[in-house]
């Protein structure tokens, strides 16, 4: 049975969502510095997206002290995962909370898994740039809409992907960059 056009690409009308948006794309940032900290650098500052997974965005894995480290966004489950090869995972909950208080859980997981990380601890190219430790003005997050949003980078990743593979050139992996959310081009040389 085929998917209609609406199941395939939902809506997603920014006004709608724009609360969940703003807060995700903060906490984003936060998983994003942990890539830039940790990840070896690649041209075109590849090493600092996120790509689309069976049921989120990820960091993909990380090498990290003899082994790998994945932070994983889980919009299907609502959770943020911090995996390793060694076996170990832990999760925090994806829910409506201030980004104090998704940076604190956050970089309180990270010690009991032996992860050192260190990041500038407020967010980038963006107009207001309110440390993360202190942002009690980014706290929504509506489940259905993180789905939605999902879904629509996974279909656009599966497009993307075909159009990719019939490509001969130079190309970009498909990603999710969590730098600016409203510009065509940006660069990362201050993060």
């Amino acid at each position: 049975m085929s998917k209609s056009s609406s199941e395939t690409w939902p809506s997603l009308p920014l006004d709608a969502w724009r609360d969940t948006r703003n807060t995700l794309h903060l906490w984003t940032q936060i998983v994003g510095k942990t890539r830039l900290a940790l990840a070896p650098k690649l041209n075109h500052w590849w090493q600092v997206l996120l790509y689309v997974s069976s049921c989120g965005l990820t960091t993909s894995a990380m090498p990290y002290d003899g082994g790998t480290i994945e932070v994983e966004f889980d919009f299907i489950r609502h959770n943020l995962w911090l995996r390793t090869s060694a076996g170990d995972a832990l999760a925090m909950a994806l829910v409506a909370q201030t980004v104090a208080d998704f940076y604190q859980e956050y970089v309180a997981i990270l010690p009991p898994m032996e992860i050192e990380v260190t990041m500038l601890p407020r967010p980038v190219e963006v107009v207001e740039a309110i440390p993360f430790a202190r942002d009690r003005k980014h706290a929504a997050y509506d489940a259905p809409w993180a789905h939605r949003f999902w879904h629509v980078l996974a279909q656009a990743d599966r497009v993307l992907k075909e159009f990719r593979g019939a490509f001969l050139g130079k190309a970009s992996p498909v990603h999710f960059f969590w730098g600016r959310t409203a510009a065509l081009h940006t660069t990362c040389t201050h993060l």
